[in-house]
């Protein structure tokens, strides 16, 4: 059995292997949320939200619908935007201006997603479960955003 850091790293290898294929930021985004959804236990959600004329607009995911649209004023996706920081909630009714996109999502855990200054977006990823995201997690998402942020090419 390995360890969820050891995981995380096989993920990161698969990662770096799956979106050499093209630098597309979309294929890429679809891939990469695929690996991540079928690959981590309790995750009920997991994609992309791509900034777009000031707002936040649903991209490439697996799970449920989700929101189309998400102002950076509101919340969990929001807040990683607006403040540049990964926001890992134990409790997401617990978090003032949550938008429940999935009744049955209790955590989350959401990377923003910067190329140098600019912002492009965020990894969101929800589980039915509260408090499944730990300090790993957080981690090894920001080092699969990195490898994202890296293969793709947002000048297109």
């Amino acid at each position: 059995m390995h360890s969820k850091e050891e995981q995380y790293q096989d993920l990161a290898t698969q990662a770096k292997g799956l979106l050499a294929a093209t630098n597309d930021p979309v294929a890429n985004a679809a891939n990469l949320a695929a690996l991540i959804f079928n690959a981590l236990d309790q995750v009920n959600w997991a994609g992309f939200y791509f900034f777009r004329d000031g707002r936040l607009l649903v991209g490439p995911f697996q799970g449920q619908p989700a929101c189309v649209e998400i102002s950076l004023t509101t919340g969990v996706c929001g807040a990683a935007a607006s403040t540049g920081k990964t926001q890992r909630i134990a409790d997401v009714h617990e978090f003032p201006g949550h938008i429940a996109c999935d009744v049955n999502s209790r955590s989350e855990l959401v990377v923003p997603l910067f190329r140098e200054s600019e912002l492009i977006g965020v990894l969101d990823l929800d589980s039915p479960a509260t408090d499944r995201f730990d300090q790993v997690d957080e981690q090894g998402l920001e080092t699969l955003a990195e490898i994202y942020l890296e293969a793709s090419d947002f000048n297109k």
